[in-house]
């Protein structure tokens, strides 16, 4: 382990391990197979990156996404360390030489599509390889009780074992349950004692879930606060991305969109401009992010409610990945249940599979219901039972006041009542705001006793207050297109007196960044000319962690750079200088700064 904590240190800026990362690397370096099971953004890629250096063949690398090859090979590369990765966006001829250079030893890192494995041609030569370890990363995709399920990883284990050299596997995930657990284990031939959880929590970030309110109003407020950060917003349709885009666009917010209706061109296109921050935000359905490794996402908004857990948890870990606060907000509405009822019907499960997609749903609606800690039932979810609560979350740190709706619940399920629960959101708005329109004075609604007694709202205002009704199951939607609303009986007894109706105040979204943080912004400055020049993203020249470690340490030579957190010696000679140059000329200009640092 000496040469291990020596190359994090020159090749990774680090002087020490994150929890589990040790473990791990001990583990693969005595040959022994180990699945590591951390969050994102707990630092799996140093789990098998650190013992390519030291192994003396080729870590072969069993990647899911282009995008995730990509990132992981530029930030070798700009870290000095020979990678290469091969994909369907390589020519025939490249993709040979690649694998001639390999061969050689050119690489320490070889990435590669699970796909590639279904081609008999390309085995033949991978045998040939001296490769020391094979890395399945993603590697929940291998179970069909995950939430990624790809056929092409069942092939991965019948290639270990045709591999003449006898390389050590190491499987990583961020999001299993004891089920995909146990499928990765025995199909890769993995022990369970060798198992590595090092826990799901993930301290920095702060979840939170937002019912009963307009989306849409919410989200522009939320944007306006945080104007400068990065951020992704998922939505579960690719018309609901398409919508929202449209409105964002017009906004003047710098959106870009991502789903499987764009071509490839259009969605490479937006993806980097995502990657070098010329686009703040990307909304975006489930067909982006797995494997994105953009360390400075500071938000993850789930526009309506996922599917599964599983998918919430990894989505909402985008964000934070360098490690500081961010923000895992999902807006639940109701008329989301239905939505992910429809995918799954959709998609032709079998009923034991659609069974299980059902329960996953429900327990979604669980989580978005839940009046305990938000991490702790994640944790919970995922086998970690009897975890302490957070201390962070909306619902552990909420102190909003709560005001007394029981009387304007009463008027709105009364109206239900009078017009026979026959009728869904709008309609009932608008009978209690006393609206003219043709179709409430055609029923004659404009003759009830309950005709116009919310008149002093509007009626979409009115539409919002139903939903938070719905959402805490006062009322229950029915199916179809157009859903019919009705009273649960627990609205049955607000209606009756026999239950109060408490509503907080309007969540007001807060801003991330610091006002005063002058310094930061110019060295996001440098860092994005740099990235320009260079051609790939920002955050693989320096994430916003090593940014704010800049900040507050204001080095002033070359030796105090590198006491940066993220800072290698590599990195150092690549880029210290102009750094450097930067904080030297802030301290110039502010020297009570310089004073006070020392």
């Amino acid at each position: 382990m000496k040469e291990a904590y020596q190359y994090l240190k020159q090749y990774f800026g680090y002087d020490s391990f994150r929890l589990g990362q040790e473990e791990i690397i001990n583990h693969v370096l005595n040959g022994t197979n180990t699945a590591g099971i951390m969050p994102t953004g707990g630092g799996k890629s140093i789990c098998y990156q650190i013992p390519a250096l030291i192994f003396p063949g080729i870590t072969l690398v069993v990647s899911p996404l282009i995008s995730l090859m990509k990132d992981q090979v530029d930030t070798l590369l700009q870290n000095g360390i020979s990678a290469a990765y091969l994909n369907s966006t390589l020519s025939s001829t490249e993709a040979d030489q690649r694998m001639v250079d390999a061969a050689n030893g050119v690489y320490k890192l070889l990435y590669v599509a699970p796909e590639r494995l279904e081609n008999s041609y390309f085995l033949e030569k991978l045998k040939r390889l001296d490769i020391s370890l094979v890395a399945v990363d993603e590697a929940h995709c291998i179970s069909q009780w995950g939430h990624d399920f790809r056929p092409s990883y069942l092939r991965i284990q019948t290639l270990i074992e045709q591999l003449p050299s006898k390389p050590v596997t190491l499987a990583l995930t961020a999001t299993a349950t004891a089920a995909v657990q146990k499928d990765i284990c025995k199909t890769l031939g993995i022990e369970e004692n060798n198992v590595v959880k090092t826990g799901f929590a993930r301290d920095n970030l702060y979840f939170s879930v937002v019912k009963g309110e307009n989306k849409s109003a919410f989200l522009k407020r939320y944007l306006e606060q945080n104007k400068t950060e990065s951020g992704i917003i998922y939505t579960a349709t690719r018309k609901e991305a398409d919508s929202l885009y449209q409105t964002l666009h017009r906004a003047g917010i710098k959106v870009g969109k991502y789903h499987a209706g764009m071509n490839e061109k259009e969605r490479s296109a937006q993806q980097e401009g995502f990657l070098q921050d010329d686009v703040t935000v990307m909304i975006a359905t489930n067909a982006f992010g797995m494997g994105i490794d953009k360390s400075n996402v500071r938000f993850v908004i789930h526009y309506q409610t996922p599917k599964n857990m599983e998918s919430y948890y990894q989505e909402a870990g985008r964000a934070g990945r360098d490690g500081l606060q961010s923000e895992c907000i999902l807006l639940y509405s109701p008329q989301d249940m239905r939505i992910q009822r429809f995918l799954i019907d959709q998609s032709n499960p079998s009923e034991a599979l659609k069974e299980q997609e059902l329960k996953k749903l429900n327990l979604m609606k669980d989580y978005c219901h839940t009046e305990g800690c938000l991490q702790a039932f994640i944790l919970k979810y995922f086998g970690q039972a009897g975890a302490a609560d957070c201390g962070h979350c909306e619902n552990c740190l909420d102190q909003r006041e709560y005001q007394d709706v029981t009387v304007e619940a009463q008027m709105v399920f009364s109206c239900m009542m009078r017009m026979g629960e026959r009728f869904g959101k709008i309609m009932i708005s608008q009978v209690l705001a006393g609206s003219r329109n043709k179709k409430v004075t055609d029923f004659r609604f404009d003759k009830l006793s309950t005709y116009g007694i919310m008149r002093t709202q509007s009626a979409k205002s009115i539409a919002d207050f139903i939903d938070f009704l719905t959402a805490r199951e006062y009322i229950e939607m029915g199916s179809g297109q157009f859903p019919v609303l009705k009273l649960t009986n627990e609205g049955k007894n607000v209606l009756l007196g026999k239950e109060k109706v408490l509503r907080r105040e309007s969540i007001q979204p807060q801003a991330h960044a610091a006002a005063d943080d002058i310094l930061f912004e110019k060295l996001r400055l440098v860092r994005k000319e740099i990235a320009q020049t260079e051609k790939i993203p920002p955050f693989i020249v320096f994430s916003d962690a090593a940014l704010k470690d800049m900040s507050a340490r204001l080095p002033r030579t070359e030796d105090e750079f590198l006491e940066v957190k993220g800072v290698g010696s590599q990195k150092q000679e690549r880029y210290g200088k102009p750094f450097l140059e930067a904080i030297a000329a802030h301290l110039h200009d502010r020297p009570e700064e310089a004073k006070v640092q020392k």
